[in-house]
């Protein structure tokens, strides 16, 4: 009898020293990512939807186009509503695609999927995520390729919920150097203002203790140090995980739920996702990071986590 095959299809596991990560077939979705046993992302059963978008890849938006609504060249596009209870498109359209390995080694896996025209955006493009571990942690980079004849607008993001190993995560302190967030219409989650940080309880600059915060909340104008950006989650003993990115992820979305479900159990706790993005929420009609990929031209950026003080 074989053994039920898990609901995130396709299990790929990745090795490289006392290094482990597993991805998923379905969204590409980030299962794990451990070193030496100790945990750095939240986890769930295999007989489980990936919790609350855990570990999702984002493609070809992250996070929600209003009312799934948009004008292309002037002409009205409606995208499929996925988030009925707030009438937006979330979270763009591979996440529930199946992917399919494109290569593969001890220590990392690239798979790939394709956006087809549907509803809402009249465009090709073939997509793909590499997982490698390397020696300071676990490296994702993003491809894409316009596979048809017109420019295509695209976004790109990931959704991975953090750990540093057994602390809970409300004892984690957060920082994130953005200083500017989008105030959002508390209906729709869509941004209606930019704001400075300052005097805010979204201010993470000098970091903040996760069970204290809540928020679900997109920052941006980071320090960018040698090209890219970095966000830091820590540990009470010094100990601490870091999400650097590119400097293309000039967004990231910090959100904070407090009713995270417990792995095998009924029980909710705390949690956070810092999720990397390439553009603002509902870059579609504001432009804001919003990019565009001509007929046959390639992109690609990465991110990654790495573990430091163990």
């Amino acid at each position: 009898m074989t053994a039920p095959r898990a609901v995130s299809g396709r299990q790929f596991e990745l090795r490289r020293g006392d290094a482990f990560a597993r991805i998923g077939q379905v969204a590409a979705v980030l299962r794990e990512f451990s070193v030496g046993g100790v945990q750095f992302t939240e986890t769930w059963a295999d007989d489980l939807v990936a919790p609350m978008g855990c570990g999702l890849v984002l493609a070809p938006w992250p996070n929600r186009v209003a009312g799934g609504a948009w004008a292309l060249h002037g002409v009205a596009q409606q995208l499929d509503i996925t988030e009925p209870s707030r009438g937006n498109a979330i979270h763009g359209l591979l996440r529930n695609a199946v992917y399919e390995v494109l290569g593969q080694t001890e220590s990392s896996v690239t798979i790939g999927a394709s956006i087809y025209p549907q509803h809402g955006y009249p465009f090709i493009l073939d997509t793909s995520v590499t997982y490698e571990l390397t020696d300071h942690g676990l490296q994702v980079t993003h491809r894409l390729t316009n596979a048809g004849t017109a420019a295509a607008p695209f976004g790109i993001g990931a959704h991975p919920y953090l750990r540093v190993g057994d602390v809970p995560a409300a004892d984690l302190t957060v920082t994130v150097s953005g200083r500017t967030h989008a105030r959002v219409d508390g209906t729709t989650m869509i941004p209606i203002a930019l704001e400075p940080v300052e005097g805010t309880h979204v201010d993470l600059r000098s970091g903040m203790r996760v069970g204290d915060l809540r928020a679900d909340v997109a920052l941006t104008d980071f320090d960018v140090v040698d090209g890219g950006v970095a966000h830091r989650l820590s540990a009470p003993d010094g100990t601490s995980l870091v999400l650097w990115a590119d400097e293309v992820f000039g967004w990231v979305q910090v959100f904070s739920p407090h009713q995270f479900p417990v792995p095998g159990r009924a029980d909710q706790r705390v949690a956070i996702a810092i999720e990397p993005m390439t553009c603002a929420v509902d870059a579609f009609n504001s432009g804001r990071g919003l990019q565009w990929l001509e007929p046959g031209a390639q992109w690609s950026a990465s991110w990654g986590l790495r573990p430091e003080g163990f």
